[in-house]
């Protein structure tokens, strides 16, 4: 049978494949069709998409890597290549890629890839230090790396100047470049308990640190860089003045027992304090890196400016124990000065050791109308002045400062009584006469009356007295026996008397009546005279004539 299409095929028998199932007769068999050779295979698509990705990794890390820098440290304690960061606030901007040491093995040489953004760190001014566990003047600080490990910190320089080679800090700076504030020198004579990092005070309020110091060149003090943060840098003016707020001020005075400390951490790190003279406005604010002077203490600072030293050497004829360098020179109660130097001296012609005291007196703290009126030092008026002071009676002398220490002054003063002495104007120390104190001279005082004591004979004297006593009491041995008998009868009788005479005088005696009468009749005849008299004084003529009655 035929079909339009072609002969129709014969059916096949059904065909059982052993390895499969078995196909229904009448389908015909499948056609295959070849793939195109043009297209890839879906193999290739995961190799090349991880190219991709790997290709962009490294344009990313290309693209996002900052320049690479070296940093040099004493050790690399705490650093690990591939895992120490590199952090400003807190914010990664670089890994640790390698430490190395020096050729010269004195040091370690850190290499720090920063990231793209952080390629502004990489200039001049930018410092670097490594942030550990530290105990410090300033506090405990570092201790988030017990858990997380040492890092890199940096503090951001301002330079314009690029660089890749860095020495870092050993230890972390004080501030860094963002705080805002003002620098400032400070000088004085000690550093005392001052380290890097001791707090400043402006009223007992924390306001800045100290941020370094150094030996002077010539030795002869200490300089020391500060730091005031804003808004307390406006407290400091032109006329602030600085000192050592240390440890424990404690005194005894007039007054009693005075405790003065800033806080307990001064006592511990020390630390300085700064104020305006009182009675002064804060005034101009101070510039950036200006220079003040620093005081040993409030008191010393507060004091006016001192100017030129005028040195003085004051010999002494007596003990100097209790006397010590740094003793005050007063002046009336006003500190003129102090001791820099005790010694001894020999005199050949007199024989006798001399304890010479020099000593550095500042005139100009008698007062502001002195230091107007007082001539130039070394001038002829100068040399005037001073040949007059001596001669009214200026003097040193020795006195005790304090009765519990036994401590010793130098007290210069006028004293009109003093002997005349003489001054060399031209000596270099100058030379000014001294006299005894107090103390000395009632010692001697004491002394010269004990010497006259010891020549009084208190063994005759005790003799003499000895014998009036004997006197003495053999007389009220014969007033006893003699005298008191006859006292007693002359009293018996003397009773007697007074006995008698009160009984006469009684109001019921005898006499008493014959006085009273007596009286009576002295009262009557006192009548008649007086009415006697009172005619007489009316007719005086009855003297020769009588009464006109007893005319015949």
């Amino acid at each position: 049978m035929t079909s339009p299409q072609g002969p129709t095929p014969a059916p096949s028998a059904p065909r059982n494949d052993s390895n499969g199932p078995t196909l229904p007769p009448n389908l015909p068999d499948p056609e295959i069709e070849p793939r195109s050779h043009w297209l890839p295979s879906l193999v290739w698509v995961i190799p090349l998409i991880a190219a991709l990705i790997g290709i962009a990794l490294v344009i990313k890390s290309v693209t996002e890597k900052g320049p690479e820098i070296s940093i040099s440290f004493s050790n690399a304690e705490g650093l690990e290549p591939g895992k120490t960061q590199v952090k400003y606030k807190d914010v990664n901007i670089g890994l640790v890629k390698n430490v190395t040491l020096s050729k010269d093995l004195s040091h370690v040489l850190i290499q720090v890839q920063l990231t793209k953004e952080a390629e502004n760190f990489a200039v001049k001014d930018t410092r670097f230090w490594v942030v550990r566990p530290r105990v410090g003047a300033s506090g405990v600080s570092g201790l988030t790396t017990l858990l997380s490990g040492a890092y890199i910190g940096v503090d951001a320089g301002h330079s314009q100047d690029s660089q890749k080679d860095f020495v870092g800090l050993e230890t972390p700076p004080p501030i860094t470049g963002d705080q805002k504030g003002h620098r400032f020198t400070l000088h004085g004579d000690s550093l005392g308990s001052i380290d890097i990092g001791s707090p400043i005070f402006y009223r007992r309020v924390q306001v800045g640190q100290v941020v370094g110091f150094s030996l002077d060149k010539d030795g002869t003090g200490v300089t020391m860089q500060v730091f005031v943060a804003a808004p307390y840098d406006q407290y400091v003016g032109v006329n602030t003045r600085w000192w050592h707020a240390s440890g424990v001020d404690l005194r005894l005075d007039s007054s009693g027992f005075k405790l003065n400390t800033q806080s307990l951490a001064t006592v511990l790190v020390g630390g300085l304090s700064f104020q305006s003279p009182p009675g002064q406005a804060v005034g101009t604010q101070a510039p950036q890196n200006m220079t003040f002077r620093l005081g040993s203490d409030e008191t010393d600072a507060m004091r006016e400016p001192d100017g030129v030293p005028l040195r003085v050497v004051m010999n002494f004829n007596q003990s100097l124990r209790g006397l010590s360098v740094g003793a005050t020179v007063d002046f009336r109660g006003i500190v003129l000065g102090q001791v820099t130097n005790i010694g001894i001296d020999y005199d050949p012609k007199t024989r006798n050791f001399t304890m010479p005291v020099t000593m550095n007196l500042y005139p100009d703290r008698l007062g502001k109308r002195f230091r107007e009126s007082a001539p130039e030092p070394g001038s002829v008026a100068g040399e005037d002045l001073l040949q007059r002071l001596v001669k009214n009676g200026l003097r040193g002398q020795l006195r005790t400062g304090n009765l519990i220490t036994s401590q010793l002054y130098v007290a210069l003063d006028i004293f009109p009584k003093a002997a005349p002495a003489t001054v060399d104007v031209h000596s270099d120390p100058l030379e000014l006469p001294t006299i005894p104190n107090t103390l000395d001279e009632l010692q001697l005082q004491v002394a010269d009356i004990a010497k006259k004591l010891d020549q009084v004979p208190f063994d005759q004297i005790g003799t003499n007295l000895n014998n009036s006593l004997k006197n003495a009491d053999q007389l009220f041995t014969r007033l006893n026996t003699e005298v008191v008998p006859q006292a007693r009868d002359t009293l018996a009788a003397a009773k007697q008397t007074f006995g008698s005479a009160e009984a006469t005088l009684q109001q019921d005696s005898p006499l008493q009546s014959d006085v009273h009468q007596a009286l009576q009749e002295l009262t009557r005849t006192l009548q008649s005279l007086n009415a006697l008299s009172d005619y007489l004084e009316r007719h005086p003529e009855s003297l020769l004539r009588g009464k006109p009655g007893d005319q015949p």
